[in-house]
């Protein structure tokens, strides 16, 4: 069985290896169609080896066809045997729909009409348990030479991890004609991971140290294996070579660490960011505690994900189980299903807005200065909120998938860089320029300062300070709206989702400097980013947060006004 194996694979990595050979100009299915009629087993074998290389994506169709007795012989009337691959559901009288293996095109009768066959009245191409073999190795190696990126990293990968020496000619044929850089490096380490089997010390040397200059975390157990075999043959060269590569594969790894993390952490810094610029306006420059902030990011999360649902098939809402309404959908698929986040990011900051906007006229703009009474009201809103999240969406959390263009991923160095929370973070710094040039650059900005650094005199000089307070309350809802769409392609989304940040937003308010938008800046970021790395450390995220609020109490305890302080006539 083995030596069968053995030849068939040297077929394949000769007729890689030839140069010039002639079939590599044939056309798959005509080497296929060849080998089907050939009339010996060896010079069918021969035939299809001879595909390894070849990217055809017909050449698994047809070897997997052929191995599950899908192909036939038919002889037609003018006495030609033609191979057919029998597809589709068989009807009432056991026929099936017959395409051309020379051609993939149906077969047809002398009428130009679809010809039907049935399995059981025609001659099944044979294959024996060589020729099964030597399809394999050529399936196994398609991919190779695949057009896709991720499809070759994957194939070279599996032959690395075999640790076959007999792939050893393949892969650095591949590597001598490969141009993508990230396929170059799997393919570098692959040749050394078969290295570490050579029958050589040498061989087991170099091997090491090209896995040391590499330091790919995915080596590290087969280096490790082959710290131990060192150890066990008693060889010190082998030996101080494997661990001095297991050492810089481990100080990779924890570069890889770090990085993550900070990552990471810059990512939720963003998020705390979003949600605690509208804290800062509303709690900040307005002197309001608003404990419904929270509320308004799970407002934000189920905008997105209605806006979602109705750009698909629609939705249907209970409201208190009384009843449905059924929203109907677009039923958009391709790109314009996936620009659904385009869209309901603007929404998101608008229904938030407005939500705010109504909670301001409602109930905030009666308890100005009056900061007990607005946190006991504001903390009942948002119960109100949470419940009614409940009976319209329901107590379970709901699922936002996120548009292709945020789920996949950047990997820089094992570093894994995911789209959604990249966008995030390059999101948050627009909005802070967004925030920024309102506050200093428009002549809402310049009311919005003007009545929270001294409300009596704006009034005086004619500002309808009343209307301010309104516009300012709703951007500050509509920012924390905005985190809300972010976090939905982080997580789920439920009732209690802002009530998993509001805390945290406070801290990053009080630690910046109450009113001050640079300090709120600075404060998230490094509480998001403290946080991601003792959770990292410790491998406990309950004990993380808890030395994070430690240590804000014990900040507080030197610098009660913050990071910055922001002075004005009415905060004196």
């Amino acid at each position: 069985m083995r030596t069968f194996a053995r030849f068939a694979l040297w077929l394949v990595v000769v007729a890689w290896l030839s140069p010039g050979v002639a079939q590599e100009a044939v056309p798959a299915r005509d080497t296929i169609v060849r080998a089907i009629l050939a009339e010996s087993p060896s010079e069918q074998r021969d035939l299809i080896v001879s595909l390894a290389g070849q990217g055809d994506p017909a050449i698994p169709v047809l070897l997997e066809a052929w191995r599950k007795d899908s192909l036939f012989l038919y002889d037609a009337p003018d006495g030609a045997r033609i191979p057919v691959q029998l597809v589709r559901a068989k009807d009432s009288a056991d026929a099936q729909s017959a395409l051309r293996v020379a051609d993939g095109q149906p077969l047809l009768d002398a009428t130009g009409q679809p010809v039907r066959l049935v399995g059981a009245d025609l001659v099944a191409v044979e294959h024996t348990s060589a020729l099964r073999r030597a399809m394999k190795s050529v399936v196994d190696l398609l991919d190779l030479a695949s057009p896709e990126v991720e499809k070759r990293i994957r194939a070279v990968q599996t032959l690395g991890f075999a640790q076959a020496a007999d792939k050893l000619p393949i892969l650095h044929k591949r590597l001598a004609v490969e141009t993508e850089p990230g396929v170059q490096k799997v393919l570098r380490e692959a040749i050394a991971l078969i290295g570490l089997k050579a029958p050589t010390d040498d061989a087991k040397l170099a091997a090491l140290l090209e896995l040391k200059t590499l330091s790919t975390l995915a080596s590290s157990d087969l280096v490790k294996v082959a710290l131990k075999e060192a150890q066990a043959a008693q060889n010190p060269v082998l030996i101080d070579a494997a661990r001095s590569t297991v050492r810089a594969i481990e100080g990779h790894r924890s570069t890889v660490n770090l990085l993550g993390t900070l990552f990471r952490g810059a990512s939720r810094g963003s998020i705390l960011l979003v949600v605690a610029l509208g804290l800062a306006i509303t709690f900040g420059l307005m002197g309001v505690i608003n404990m419904a902030h929270g509320e308004m990011i799970a407002v934000g999360a189920y905008t997105t994900y209605v806006v979602q649902n109705l750009f698909g098939d629609g939705l249907a809402l209970s409201p208190f189980g009384k009843f449905t309404i059924n929203l109907p959908g677009l039923h958009a698929t391709g790109w314009a299903y996936q620009s659904y986040f385009l869209v309901a990011i603007p929404l998101s900051f608008l229904a938030a807005a407005l939500v705010g906007v109504a909670l301001e006229r409602g109930v905030i703009r009666f308890l100005y200065r009056r900061p007990l009474e607005s946190l006991l009201a504001t903390w009942g809103v948002s119960l109100v909120l949470q419940q009614l999240f409940r009976f319209i969406f329901g107590a379970n959390n709901v699922q936002v998938s996120s548009p292709a263009f945020l789920s996949g991923n950047w990997t820089i160095n094992d570093i894994l860089l995911g789209w959604n929370r990249v966008f995030v973070i390059g999101f948050a710094g627009l909005i802070v320029l967004g925030v920024w040039l309102v506050l200093t650059r428009t002549s809402l900005g310049l009311l919005i300062r003007a009545v929270m650094q001294n409300r009596t005199m704006a009034s005086c000089l004619g500002v309808r300070s009343s209307r301010v307070n309104m516009l300012t309350f709703g951007l500050g809802s509509g920012l924390a709206g905005l985190a809300g769409a972010f976090l939905s392609q982080i997580g789920n989304v439920g009732p209690a989702l802002g009530q998993d940040y509001i805390v945290d937003c406070f801290m990053t308010v009080v630690v910046g400097g109450v009113g001050n938008i640079g300090g709120t800046v600075i404060s998230a970021f490094g509480i998001g980013m403290t946080d991601q790395a003792l959770q990292q450390i410790l491998l406990n995220p309950v004990l993380g947060k808890i030395l994070v609020l430690v240590a804000i109490i014990l900040f507080l305890q030197w610098r009660p006004a913050g990071l910055f302080v922001t002075r004005s006539r009415s905060l004196d």
